[in-house]
């Protein structure tokens, strides 16, 4: 059994445990999956200013938190203003973007339930990730 009592993160047989608001912020890549469970998947993501994460459709459901930085959620066409601290929630099926309309980068972090993304996979930026096209396979983090 593992313990840490700092704010570092701890991976082991029961899970990950970790400040995400400080991992959140300290990212700067566009998408890094940091743990993937059988039913869930969390991942950090950095915003440049005037980039989005590009219109797209799960067929699973999806949680997003704003940590920093101002922006667009567009859920089925509807265009809401975020910022700091809050969250998206998008069900299955709906066609959604976030958009980064601030001068600063925007950190956020995710949740995807079932996991949409290779466990472990970094894109460093919105390019490399169009490139990839790669999925969840199954691989969890243990």
């Amino acid at each position: 059994m593992e313990t840490k009592t700092d704010d570092r993160s701890v991976k082991g047989s029961s899970g990950y445990v970790h400040n995400i608001e400080a991992l959140a912020l300290e990212n700067n890549d566009f998408r890094q999956v940091i743990y993937t469970a059988a039913h869930c998947q969390l991942v950090v993501m950095a915003l440049k200013p005037g980039e989005d994460i590009g219109s797209e459709v799960h067929q699973l459901d999806q949680f997003l938190r704003v940590e920093q930085g101002t922006g667009e959620a567009i859920l089925n066409g509807v265009t809401t203003s975020i910022k700091a601290g809050f969250a998206i929630l998008v069900p299955a099926g709906t066609t959604h973007n976030i958009v980064n309309t601030g001068s600063v980068s925007m950190k956020l972090y995710t949740l995807y339930a079932p996991p949409n993304h290779r466990d472990g996979v970094i894109h460093h930026t919105r390019e490399d990730a169009q490139k990839d096209r790669e999925h969840f396979d199954g691989t969890t983090t243990q």
